[in-house]
C-alpha cells in the first residue's frame, strides 16, 4: 500500500524518501544537541524543526539537481547510441570516423 500526497504516489518521486529521512534525523540530532547544550525545551524544539526543514529542502535540491544532470546525460547517451546504430555500416559512419580521428 502506497502513501499519496496531492494524488501522487510518494514512492515514485525521486529523492523524496532520502530527503525526509536525512531531514528528520538531522532535526532530531540537532534538536537533542541544542537541548543538551542549553536545557531550554522551547528553543531546542524550534532549532530542531528549523534544522529539519532546512536539511530536507537543501538535500532535496541537491539530490534533484544531481538526478536531473544524470537524466540529461542518459538522454544524450541514448540518442548517441541510437544514431550510432542507425549509421553503422554506412557512408555517414565512415565520414564521422574520419572527422573524429
Amino acid at each position: 500500500q502506497s502513501f499519496f500526497i496531492f494524488g501522487r504516489d510518494v514512492s515514485q518521486i525521486p529523492c523524496f524518501r532520502n530527503s525526509f529521512l536525512y531531514g528528520i534525523s538531522g532535526g532530531i540530532g540537532i534538536g537533542v544537541l541544542t537541548f543538551l547544550g542549553t536545557s531550554r525545551t522551547h528553543l531546542s524544539t524550534h532549532v530542531g524543526f528549523g534544522s529539519f526543514f532546512c536539511g530536507t529542502v537543501v538535500y532535496w535540491m541537491a539530490c534533484r539537481y544531481q538526478w536531473s544532470a544524470r537524466r540529461f546525460e542518459q538522454t544524450q547517451l541514448r540518442e548517441a547510441m541510437r544514431r550510432q546504430a542507425q549509421y553503422e555500416g554506412t557512408e555517414v559512419e565512415r565520414d564521422l570516423d574520419l572527422k573524429s580521428a
